[in-house]
């Protein structure tokens, strides 16, 4: 096996250092927890433990003065007719993006909050075509067309939103010029996502490196320089962090042959559970699949010479050219032993916190730098048949004391010193969210904290208020489909009635309340998806939700709908022979609706509703094509409300 030939470097006595690392692209505004986690806890171990985050490191340096420098040397070799509007707009004011660029992201990064007056003021930065969506927001009577959400004194909001839009222009020079797969996040997933095979990956690893590879690759050769490591985990949370991730490792293979390369992450847990391509592993020496912490310490004992290869844990491995997966049954390290994450090594001052959607619960993901922190592990309901109960990251809930979680924050305060706690539970427990307030209480500690849960009837309008008065600002939860039929199909537990009363609950103690919205369920008709649009529009007029986001539903292969299509009336279409990555199924459902162009009507309807419009307007104007109409009697929600 590939191990045992590193087995003798490892085991002479010198100390193994695991260098931890974040891949291109997560989110900018705050660091991806997986690293934090993995840290923590080996050094809670006695291991010698680092980090880095090579996506905020990838951002930082083509978005700066020679990064740009750099792209326009790309332009210049580029033929005429590949020169776009956007492309020519940036060359046309290249010395004004070359002088701003720097106090933009150090206005972002919170660093120079005194430039946010001439940002705001739109003479400061050149504009792109990213400023045009700022026409929606056209005052009728010619005064300010923003002052709606940001107000007399919101300049810094202001400022931080104009910014946004700028990176975002750059992104899209960057990607027309350079690489058409670059994006802030969902990087380059095309070339993972549900792909069957390591073809397409394998032919984008084989081209030339182009500016952001090269960029990768420096970076990358830096951090080993920097902190010499035997062993480099890559955690790989979504399939956009793919491809930057097998860059990374090509780099390492190429430069340090000798270190060990291991790949884990949501990524791998969902779509590479049935990995059978050898040449991954001309990259990862090894691929781990689930919670990292039993893996790595079967792993490193191994490495160490203190336990067999048959002896290593949910891990694949190449042997004679052929995947092994091998897992010696081991009980996994109960969350309450995993240790507190740490964000030690991050550059915590470093990331930035960009506002695209001005909704005050949507900003939330990408606006302020959060402690990402877990209440229990799994998900305390696991029955969702959208969902992947199947799997260890949500089917085996383990949950701790609220005092070991306090204990947690308090470090993580102490570490960072930051309050702020975006906890990130499939769905945070009722009783534990109590406990936490409890024991908050207790110690007299003031944080704020926001995080995803189930709109259950135990969040009452006392425990809402308890919450809020804990530091909990905002909630997110499932609605999907707005549709008592549908909710009960989807196993989900709730109704729209009760989902009314507890986010009318939330938004009354002052908390926000986002919605994840769902399209597209199997047997979903016309008529449902126009009466849940109806629903969400009442719940908006009555104040229940701020926000929402609508999902296409896709069927995956470890959810209920996946594993038995016939209890939901569809038909699975056959996948072809898969290798590499088997995730998404398509599936064959005989109500025959074009959810595609509902979708559109959905998101344009969902848009307005969170900045306020179009809530007292019937739900068929956003269809494009006849719709029926809403069954859905129009005091609905306000009744439910009594």
């Amino acid at each position: 096996m590939t191990g045992l030939i590193r087995l003798e470097s490892i085991a002479s006595g010198q100390s193994v250092r695991i260098l931890s690392i974040i891949p291109p692209m997560t989110q900018l505004n705050t660091p991806y927890p997986s690293t934090a986690y993995l840290t923590g806890f080996l050094r809670s171990r006695g291991i010698d433990a680092v980090q880095e985050d090579l996506a905020l490191a990838l951002v930082l340096r083509l978005f700066s003065p020679d990064g740009l420098r750099a792209i326009r040397t790309c332009i210049k070799a580029l033929p005429k007719n590949k020169r776009t509007p956007q492309i020519k707009s940036f060359e046309e004011q290249f010395e004004r993006y070359l002088a701003t660029i720097t106090p933009a992201v150090a206005f972002l990064q919170g660093r120079d909050p005194s430039i946010g007056h001439r940002i705001a003021g739109r003479h400061f930065l050149p504009e792109g075509a990213r400023f045009a969506s700022l026409d929606v927001y056209e005052d009728e009577d010619g005064g300010d067309p923003l002052a709606w959400a940001f107000g007399a004194l919101g300049v810094q909001d202001r400022a931080r939103h104009f910014a946004t839009l700028y990176l975002n222009d750059v992104a899209d020079v960057l990607r027309e010029a350079v690489d058409p797969r670059f994006e802030f996040v969902r990087y380059a997933e095309s070339l993972a996502q549900s792909q069957p095979t390591f073809e397409p990956l394998a032919a984008a690893l084989a081209e030339p490196l182009n500016l952001v590879d090269q960029t990768l690759r420096d970076l990358t050769l830096d951090a080993m320089a920097k902190h010499a490591p035997l062993v480099v985990l890559l955690s790989v949370p979504f399939p956009g962090n793919v491809y930057a991730a097998f860059r990374i490792a090509q780099a390492i293979k190429a430069a340090h042959p000798q270190v060990v390369t291991v790949l884990g992450g949501g990524f791998v847990n969902t779509e590479l559970r049935e990995l059978r391509e050898p040449r991954v592993f001309d990259y990862f020496d090894y691929v781990c699949l689930d919670d990292g912490e039993r893996p790595l310490l079967a792993l490193l004992a191994h490495l160490r010479g203190e336990r067999s290869g048959e002896r290593l844990v949910r891990t694949f491995v190449r042997s004679e050219d052929k995947v092994r997966y091998i897992h010696f049954p081991e009980p996994d390290v109960p969350f309450a032993d995993v240790g507190t994450p740490t964000w030690d090594g991050l550059p915590l001052d470093q990331y930035l916190s960009v506002l695209d959607m001005l909704n005050p619960m949507h900003r939330l993901w990408s606006d302020g730098r959060w402690n990402k922190l877990t209440v229990a592990h799994g998900c305390y309901w696991k029955k969702c048949s959208f969902c992947d109960v199947s799997l260890d990251y949500i089917g085996r809930y383990d949950a701790i004391a609220a005092a070991t979680l306090v204990d947690r924050i308090e470090s993580i305060i102490e570490e960072t010193g930051q309050t702020g706690f975006h906890f990130v539970d499939e769905a945070a427990p009722p009783k534990a969210l109590k406990a936490l307030a409890d024991e908050l209480h207790k110690r007299n500690r003031a944080i704020s904290w926001w995080g995803n849960i189930r709109f259950e009837k135990s969040f009452t309008p006392m425990l809402c208020q308890q919450l809020s008065e804990s530091g909990c600002i905002a909630v997110s939860g499932g609605l999907e489909v707005a549709s008592d039929r549908l909710l009960k199909l989807m196993q989900k537990g709730v109704s729209v009635d009760q989902v009314a009363r507890v986010t009318h609950a939330f938004s009354d103690a002052g908390i926000l309340v986002h919605a994840y919205l769902m399209y597209g369920f199997p047997t979903q008709t016309v008529q449902d998806t126009v009466d849940a649009l109806e629903y969400v529009r009442q719940l908006f007029a009555a104040g229940c939700i701020q926000s929402g986001f609508f999902h296409r539903f896709v069927c995956t292969v470890h959810s209920p709908v996946g594993l038995h299509p016939e209890d939901y009336g569809v038909k699975l279409k056959p996948l072809p022979a898969v290798s590499f990555a088997k995730n998404d199924v398509g599936f064959i459902d005989p109500a025959g609706v074009d959810h595609d162009s509902l979708g559109i009507a959905l998101n344009k309807a969902l848009y307005n509703y969170m900045h306020g419009i179009g809530l007292d307007d019937d739900v068929r104007q956003w269809f494009t094509t006849k719709a029926p109409r809403t069954r859905v009697p129009r005091h609905f929600i306000e009744r439910a409300l009594g």
